[in-house]
């Protein structure tokens, strides 16, 4: 039987030789308007969250998405974060164009009063 030292040469030995595998991470960071659509920042954060949430298994190449409200309250935070994955850029373009998710659009626009947006490659593991 090998040694721990021979073990973890071997593992080590297998992750080094392994082919990378980048997927494409997208992040958005909303602050929202105190109020639009008739509704409160808190609703238009809810709503926009379930909006999005929904998109999830029905956009092919999107293999992870995540909706959060903040609970903090520093004012310089952000008031909804969407983290996703894509298989790769290709994928991500695709869901850019996608008509479930530029149905969206329209009330995203109207209720944020600022949006940031991060693109970068990861590796898959």
């Amino acid at each position: 039987s090998p040694s721990v030292n021979q073990a973890r040469t071997t593992r080590i030995w297998i992750i080094k030789t392994r082919e990378p595998y980048f997927m494409i991470r997208h992040i958005v960071i909303w602050n929202l308007k105190e109020s639009a659509c008739g509704n409160s920042r808190s609703e238009n954060a809810r709503l926009l969250k379930q909006k999005l949430e929904a998109l999830a298994g029905r956009i092919p190449g999107l293999e992870r998405i995540e909706v959060g409200i903040n609970i903090n309250t520093e004012g310089d935070a952000g008031d909804v974060v969407l983290y996703s994955e894509f298989e790769d850029a290709a994928a991500l373009d695709a869901y850019l164009k996608h008509p479930e998710h530029t149905a969206i659009a329209p009330f995203a626009r109207e209720v944020r009063e600022d949006r940031r947006v991060v693109d970068y490659e990861g590796d898959r593991f």
